[in-house]
């Protein structure tokens, strides 16, 4: 039976190793890292990521970040660079080229092809002597820090540090783009992430799908509305389309007698509850869960009706 305690040594050896070397990473960042993100903003074309062994896999994830948050970005392998993906650099892009020793054997191609056809340079690497930094147009340093493996030859630290620095350069960018959550919906409309981040307008029933009659509609007309939109409310707009109130169950319990010789503004609740086609359908459900509704108008700032949403639309969505 293994000693477990050992692992949990390890584990902890490893993690305060790493979060040793993204404190000496974050304390040591300056020009240069500005320089990079000031040309990659000024860039027309793509950011061309490159990087072998390990690094190559950090490259990926950086380079999946950057185009997630507005960054268009492509990870070129140096191997097969060599062999016809030197196509996909051209002028107007900018290169990322990630080596921890700086002198990978692979990148050779890929430098030279940077230099030969002016395509500006953002070199990282631990070595400030090495190949790449030095015919770099933009030299990023990684502090000299040990390796999480204790015996220095696997990469450990040196990727987390590169991984945190690509981080830092997305943050970077999005924070200067104002790129907001209804942006990176747009990149990531599938799966749970782009149910969070859906918006009303998207899911929302709008025009004749809505359920709605005048305040002036009479009980038996408003009762057919219902039934025909199967929504199990209606609401009630005025001539100009704004919401003055809704009908649900509850409202047609409270009046049912005489309710069929009542007009919709008899019997409707005033001023619902609604909520704006910009925002986040999360947000929309919350406010359903909180006030045990199954229903929400959706109105402009002026409160002129624009849809409908309900709470099977969030689950359909992939909410809740």
């Amino acid at each position: 039976m293994a000693d477990t305690s050992k692992f949990l040594e390890t584990a902890r050896r490893v993690i305060r190793i790493e979060a040793d070397a993204l404190d000496l990473l974050a304390d040591g960042i300056g020009d240069p890292f500005a320089a990079a993100v000031q040309l990659i903003l000024d860039a027309p074309g793509r950011i061309i990521i490159c990087g072998m062994g390990k690094s190559g896999h950090v490259a990926r994830k950086i380079a999946a970040t950057f185009a997630s948050t507005g960054t268009p970005a492509h990870f070129v392998h140096p191997a097969e660079a060599s062999h016809g993906d030197l196509g996909m650099m051209a002028k107007g892009d900018v290169a990322l080229v990630l080596s921890n020793s700086g002198e990978t054997p692979e990148l050779a191609d890929v430098i030279a092809h940077t230099r030969r056809f002016n395509i500006p340079m953002i070199g990282v690497a631990s070595n400030a002597a090495s190949t790449l930094l030095t015919q770099s147009d933009v030299a990023i340093v990684l502090p000299a820090a040990p390796e999480a493996c204790g015996t220095g030859v696997v990469p450990t630290t040196s990727t987390t540090m590169t991984l945190a620095l690509g981080d830092a350069m997305a943050v970077a960018l999005m924070e200067h783009r104002a790129f907001t959550p209804a942006n990176f919906r747009d990149f990531h409309p599938g799966g749970k992430l782009g149910a969070r981040l859906s918006l009303v307008g998207n899911l929302m029933h709008a025009g004749d799908a809505m359920p709605l009659v005048t305040p002036q509609t009479g009980m038996g007309d408003a009762l057919l509305e219902i039934s025909q939109k199967g929504f199990g409310v209606v609401g009630v707009a005025c001539t100009d389309g704004t919401l003055e109130g809704i009908i649900t169950d509850g409202d047609l319990r409270r009046h049912m007698d005489g309710l069929l010789d009542l007009r919709a503004s008899d019997v409707q609740t005033k001023a619902p509850t609604t909520v704006r086609a910009g925002a986040l359908a999360e947000e929309a459900l919350a406010i359903m869960n909180a006030r045990k509704i199954t229903c929400l108008f959706v109105t402009d700032e002026r409160g002129k009706v624009e849809g409908l949403l309900h709470i099977h639309d969030c689950l359909r969505a992939g909410l809740g």
